[in-house]
């Protein structure tokens, strides 16, 4: 398993509710690549997320396969320890009334919040090892404190601690700054790039060029189930490219390894 990839999907065919969004797929990711995957709303970016994320499988066919470092099957548990994935839609499942620690300690469960018998579970050293990662986030101080006083980029700093109770090697994360403003997401990118220098290997899907860190290294463009352009960074993210993608013109500017999209003059 050392050596598989990351994630390997081949001729793979796959539906969301009765809409086919893949046909004949084909994507691998290998471990230690620093890599975005961007597309417009409708392109698959979600589907895709939730074939990794293992709540949505592919069609069984001769010839086609999703795997998870060179496995089909996954305990959802085991692959916590292995990938955390953050997402806007996960944060907007947990009650308000949910604490900091609480949506920390959930990870351990792949729960939506701690309730029920989830609490009599929980020992002490998975409480020290949440404190530990609310700490180097900088959200310590809301341990205690609901949801629904929190700003939209402390709950967001929260289920990053989420995922990574388990210490997993890779990051998914779904449109990262989704609903937080200037200052917030400035953190929460400075956050990422922090952890890249740790050694994590970080997946962002988005359909924003800024949610991109400089770190990033490989770009897969997708559109309507199909990819557009897969490869270096350098080489993918041209005007060309993002037109094929987005269907409109787009003018490009870089700034400090930073891609900016504005719109093409008439």
């Amino acid at each position: 398993m050392s050596n598989a990839p990351l994630i390997d999907i081949h001729n793979a065919t796959i539906y969301r509710g009765n809409t086919r969004v893949f046909d004949n797929f084909d994507l691998t990711i290998e471990q230690h690549e620093q890599i975005a995957i961007l597309g417009p709303n409708g392109s698959g970016k979600t589907t895709l997320l939730k074939v990794v994320n293992r709540e949505i499988y592919p069609v069984l066919q001769d010839d086609s396969w999703v795997r998870i470092l060179g496995r089909s099957t996954w305990n959802v548990w085991e692959l916590r320890s292995h990938i955390g994935v953050v997402s806007h839609d996960l944060q907007a499942r947990y009650r308000d009334t949910t604490s900091g620690l609480d949506v920390v300690l959930s990870g351990y469960f792949s729960s939506v919040g701690i309730h029920g018998i989830l609490a009599g579970r929980i020992n002490d050293a998975q409480k020290i090892r949440a404190r530990q990662v609310m700490h180097e986030l900088g959200v310590e101080s809301l341990a205690d404190t609901p949801l629904r006083n929190m700003s939209t980029g402390q709950q967001r700093r929260c289920l990053l601690g989420r995922a990574l109770v388990h210490d997993p090697d890779t990051l998914i994360l779904d449109e990262p700054t989704a609903g937080l403003d200037l200052t917030a997401s400035f953190d929460y990118l400075a956050r990422i790039r922090d952890l890249v220098g740790k050694g994590k290997n970080i997946v962002v899907v988005t359909h924003l060029l800024n949610e991109i860190p400089p770190d990033i290294e490989r770009i897969v463009l997708l559109r309507e189930g199909a990819i557009v352009a897969d490869g270096p960074k350098e080489e993918v993210l041209t005007e060309e490219n993002l037109l094929m993608t987005y269907g409109t013109p787009i003018k490009l500017a870089r700034v400090d390894g930073y891609y900016l999209a504005y719109p093409a003059s008439e």
